[in-house]
C-alpha cells in the first residue's frame, strides 16, 4: 500500500505545521491557557482565514472536501503543538453531525459560518451516568406547541463554554438506555433555562457541565428524524475517534523528540546519558510503540469515512485501544527518562504527558474499546 501523501496533502500538512510552529510556542500556549476563552481566538481566526476550518466539510457546502487522512494531518500537527482550540469538537464531530443529520435549510443556514470559523459548535452527548454509552440518555425533550422543551444535564462538554451553538442529545421516547428514541437538537448557547459551569480540564482545554431546565427549542432545531439519531451519533463519534488518535500521535512524536534531545544533552559522569545502553533500549521501546500507534492511526483515518458497519467499528476500537496504550507508555517512559524536570509546569513535556493520559479517557477508554472489539469479533 502506498502511504505517500499527495501534493495537496503535503501542502496541507506543511501549512498547519508552519502555522503551529510560528504562532503556538509553549509560552504562547500558556498565555492562551490563562485567558478567559482558554484558547487563542486569533489562532482560530487564522485557521479560518487559511481555510483550515473548512477542511472536514464537503465541497458542496463550501468546504475543502477533506478525507479522514486530511483530518489526520491537521490533528497531528495540532497535537504536536498542544493546541487548545476545539477543532475536533467543533469542526469534525459537531460539524459531521450537522452535515449528516441537518436538513437542507439547516445546512445552508449554518455550515457557511461554521466553515468560515465564525461560529463554533460543541457536542453535548455524555451524561454523568452514561460512561461512554451514547444510548444512556436521561435528558428529556418534551413536545410543546411550536417545538420542544429540554430538561437534564450534560457532562464534560469540551469547548461548550465558547460555542455559540450546542448539539444536545435528548430522549424523545423510550426508557433510559433504550437505543430507540434518542434525538439531537440545536440549542443556542444563550437560550433561557440553559446554564453552564465552566472549568479547566486536567490536560488544558476548558469544558463545562450543561444544566437544562425546560430549555425551549423550535421544531426547526431538531436534527434529523425524531428518535432516530443514535446511528449518526455513533458514526460521527467514530470519525472523532480517528481524529483523536491523530492528535495523540502528534503529542507522542513531540514527547519522543523532547526525550531524545534530553538524553543527548544531559550529562552524567562526564558523558551524555544517551550513551548508556539501558536508556537507549528504553528510547527504542518508545519509538517502537510510536510506530505501532502511528500505523493504527493511519488505519483509523482510512476507515473513518467508510460506510457504517461492524468492521469499521472494530478497526476504530482497535486503533483507539492501541493508541491509548502507546500514549500512556510513552508518557510514563518520557517522565522517567527526564527525571524531576519532566514533571515541572514550565516544561512542555509534562503537559504532553497529561494530554496523552487524558486523551485515553475521552471517547472511550482502553477497557471500553477492548470490550467493544471483543464483542464485534465474536459477531464477525
Amino acid at each position: 500500500m502506498d502511504f505517500r501523501l499527495s501534493e495537496e496533502q503535503q501542502i496541507l500538512q506543511d501549512t498547519v505545521a508552519r502555522l503551529v510552529r510560528d504562532h503556538y510556542g509553549f509560552e504562547q500556549r500558556e498565555r492562551f491557557y490563562r485567558s478567559e476563552a482558554g484558547f487563542s481566538r486569533e489562532f482560530w481566526q487564522q485557521l479560518g482565514e487559511l481555510g483550515l476550518t473548512g477542511v472536514p466539510f464537503a465541497e458542496a457546502h463550501g468546504g475543502f472536501g477533506g478525507s479522514g487522512v486530511d483530518n489526520l494531518l491537521i490533528m497531528t500537527e495540532l497535537g504536536r503543538g498542544l493546541c487548545l482550540e476545539p477543532y475536533l469538537q467543533s469542526q469534525i464531530h459537531a460539524g459531521g453531525l450537522l452535515q449528516q443529520l441537518g436538513s437542507t435549510e439547516q445546512r445552508e443556514r449554518l455550515l457557511p459560518v461554521v466553515i468560515a470559523g465564525e461560529l463554533q459548535l460543541a457536542v453535548a452527548l455524555e451524561e454523568p451516568q452514561s460512561h461512554y454509552h451514547l444510548h444512556d440518555v436521561q435528558t428529556r425533550a418534551v413536545p410543546v406547541e411550536g417545538g420542544w422543551e429540554l430538561s437534564g444535564r450534560k457532562a464534560v462538554v469540551i469547548g461548550g463554554h465558547s460555542a455559540g451553538l450546542l448539539l444536545v442529545s435528548a430522549r424523545t421516547g423510550g426508557e433510559v438506555r433504550d437505543e430507540q428514541g434518542i434525538s439531537l437538537f440545536l440549542v443556542d448557547a444563550r437560550a433561557s433555562g440553559l446554564s453552564r459551569r465552566v472549568y479547566p480540564t486536567i490536560d488544558g482545554p476548558k469544558a463545562c457541565e450543561l444544566f437544562l431546565d425546560r430549555v425551549p427549542v423550535g421544531d426547526g432545531d431538531l436534527l434529523g428524524e425524531p428518535g432516530q439519531a443514535l446511528p449518526a451519533l455513533r458514526y460521527q463519534q467514530g470519525r472523532a475517534i480517528a481524529a483523536q488518535c491523530a492528535e495523540a500521535i502528534g503529542s507522542m512524536q513531540e514527547a519522543c523528540r523532547l526525550t531524545l534531545d534530553y538524553l543527548k544533552t544531559r550529562q552524567q559522569f562526564g558523558t551524555p546519558i544517551g550513551k548508556f545502553q539501558a536508556l537507549q533500549h528504553r528510547m527504542v521501546d518508545m519509538r517502537t510503540e510510536l510506530e505501532l500507534a502511528s500505523s493504527m492511526a493511519i488505519l483509523a483515518a482510512c476507515v473513518a469515512d467508510e460506510a457504517d458497519g461492524e468492521e469499521r467499528e472494530r478497526r476504530l476500537s482497535a486503533a483507539k485501544f492501541v493508541v491509548t496504550r502507546a500514549g500512556r507508555f510513552i508518557a510514563e517512559q518520557a517522565i522517567q527518562l527526564h527525571g524531576g524536570i519532566g514533571m515541572t509546569w514550565e516544561y512542555s513535556l509534562a503537559h504532553h504527558a497529561k494530554r496523552l493520559v487524558m486523551l485515553g479517557h475521552q471517547l472511550g477508554d482502553d477497557d471500553h474499546h477492548l470490550a467493544a472489539y471483543a464483542r464485534l469479533l465474536k459477531t464477525a
